[in-house]
């Protein structure tokens, strides 16, 4: 049925006759509102505080919509529908509020219990919202509800909004300055939520109230309590620019610009002289606290530039300072090594003629003293190499000479070289490869001297971390992909998961591994994994954990 005094509206939402202060509050709150949901849920789709504020927005929306219907809609079907539905959405706002207020505090959701003591008190809303309960009668002579009220279903959901401001209130008081968010932030955003409540909601049960009991003609009062939105989403605005809430940051200061430029621009369409008046006062009380807080953020963003800018030079100074530094280091290391070198290598000569009775016969002490030295001067030289390599690495100084080579006579010359160490280890040793035909030739383009010093690091680390069990080498040619590959297979102490991912990483060394073998250096592995990468070659580890053995291959391109 259509209110018979009322003209019919244009345009879904206009009509003759009404307060210009209408269309003021509800569209400038409205697109303020929907511009700052919007950008948040852009910004952070799967963010539980994103979603809320953009819940708050959507339905604060939806109830100005519907309260802009009730001032211009003539069809009471229309109206009588719109007007059951304010009590769910002023319910949904307060209990989404309180939801928004621990999420932003904790940073986490909230548990199931608040959750359904939420879901409770919105719930009798829910339900009696379309039933005698919430409205029993139409006045057709106002076109609207007005006097058909339930005083009880009006009085509850009203108490629901109190209840969810002292709510916010307790939380505040809880978590101020017990947590990461500075006090600061928590009383800009608790104050402007807390408004907006108190503005909205207690202004729309006053209206309601008031025009029941016959103290007011009309609900234009609750014109001013919309404001209380937008002056929660500026003071957001501002802490997404000084506090970077929400993770928009710069985007921040675009939407409180945004809103500034809406509250003027609502102002052509005011004719009432004093309406104008009060509402300029308000709009330049906008702009005037939102001006000072934008000014202050943004030169608290250009000062920390200029810090950080002045922070970056000098980082660049002492970076460059420190490649010196390095270098020098890297320099020191391989003049350092190069002179340890030399008598090593004499140590070790000497040592080795002495044992294989060069020198002399000796006595079976001497000989063995004579081999504690010569194990040890071969242990150091090992130490001196990996660190001449390490220095030769970074200096860019390694030097390469490539040629074709036949990786099964380099594999069975350095397990021919490391034989004795495999023998006195006791560890059952093989040695097989793919295709099996022993005239089978596995060539690559390598430089030999670095690619033995590969393999045998992997072959004398299996036998020095495999205290029992076995040890196999194999070697697979895959003519697809042309690929030959070099494997190593033991039963030994086995790598864990956290350490493989930084295996091949300088000075890395598992806990398993030092227990086994004191003497490492952590270095090998990283000389390995470079010069095979010089070769354009790939190395790598597998295993299932500790004391369950591992596997490291090599595999590099065919050559033909």
């Amino acid at each position: 049925m259509i209110c018979e005094f009322i003209p019919a509206p244009h345009y879904l939402f206009f009509s003759e006759g009404l307060p210009s202060l209408l269309y003021y509050s509800h569209f400038t709150a409205i697109i303020v509102a929907l511009a700052i949901g919007m950008l948040v849920i852009y910004r952070g789709r799967k963010l539980l505080l994103n979603k809320l504020l953009f819940g708050i927005s959507i339905l604060f929306s939806i109830w100005s919509l519907l309260n802009l219907q009730l001032w211009v809609n003539n069809n009471s079907s229309v109206i009588f529908f719109f007007w059951s539905l304010f009590g769910i959405l002023y319910g949904l706002i307060s209990v989404m509020s309180v939801y928004f207020i621990y999420v932003f505090l904790t940073k986490q959701d909230i548990s199931f219990k608040k959750k359904a003591f939420m879901f409770l008190i919105v719930l009798p809303i829910v339900v009696l919202a379309p039933t005698a309960f919430n409205l029993n009668g139409f006045d057709f002579e106002l076109c609207g509800a007005s006097g058909y009220e339930n005083i009880y279903y009006l009085s509850y959901y009203t108490l629901v909004g109190i209840l969810s401001i002292f709510w916010i209130l307790g939380i505040l008081i809880k978590h101020y300055g017990k947590n990461s968010i500075s006090k600061k932030q928590i009383i800009l955003v608790g104050a402007g939520i807390e408004f907006f409540l108190l503005s909205f909601l207690v202004t729309s049960f006053l209206a309601s109230y008031f025009n029941d009991v016959g103290l007011i003609e009309d609900y234009s009062l609750e014109f001013y309590g919309i404001f209380g939105m937008i002056v929660f989403l500026g003071i957001l605005g501002y802490s997404i620019v000084k506090f970077r809430l929400f993770n928009i940051k710069v985007i921040g200061a675009n939407a409180m610009v945004f809103a500034l430029w809406v509250l003027i621009g609502s102002l052509l369409f005011i004719e009432d002289i004093l309406v104008l008046r009060i509402i300029i006062s308000i709009t330049l009380m906008a702009a005037i606290i939102l001006g000072y807080l934008l000014i202050n953020a943004v030169r608290n963003e250009v000062d920390q530039r200029v810090h950080i800018e002045k922070l970056a030079g000098d980082l660049k100074k002492a970076n460059t300072r420190l490649l010196e530094l390095d270098k020098q280091k890297s320099e020191f290391v391989s003049f350092a090594t190069h002179q340890l070198r030399a008598p090593l290598t004499a140590m070790k000569g000497y040592t080795s003629l002495i044992l294989e009775g060069e020198m002399g016969d000796t006595t079976s002490q001497v000989r063995e003293a004579v081999g504690r030295i010569y194990d040890s001067s071969k242990t150091l030289t090992n130490i001196v190499d990996d660190y001449l390599n390490i220095s030769r690495i970074e200096l860019g100084t390694m030097k390469y000479s490539f040629e074709m080579l036949n990786l099964k006579d380099l594999v069975e010359n350095v397990i021919g070289e490391l034989k004795p160490n495999i023998d006195r280890s006791g560890l059952a040793f093989a040695f097989s490869q793919v295709p099996a035909d022993p005239k089978e030739r596995f060539m690559v383009h390598a430089d030999t001297d670095k690619l033995k010093q590969v393999v045998a690091n992997l072959i004398d680390n299996s036998v020095k971390y495999t205290p029992k069990g076995s040890l196999e080498v194999g070697l697979l040619k895959s003519t697809p992909d042309r690929k030959i590959v070099f494997s190593v297979k033991d039963t030994g102490v086995g790598i864990a998961p956290e350490v493989m991912p930084k295996l091949f990483q300088k000075f890395i060394r598992a806990e398993n591994a030092n227990k086994q073998n004191i003497y490492g250096t952590g270095l090998g592995l990283f000389v390995a994994k470079e010069i095979v990468a010089a070769h354009k070659g790939r190395i790598w580890a597998e295993s299932d954990g500790e004391g369950k053995g591992s596997t490291f291959y090599l595999e590099l391109e065919m050559a033909v």
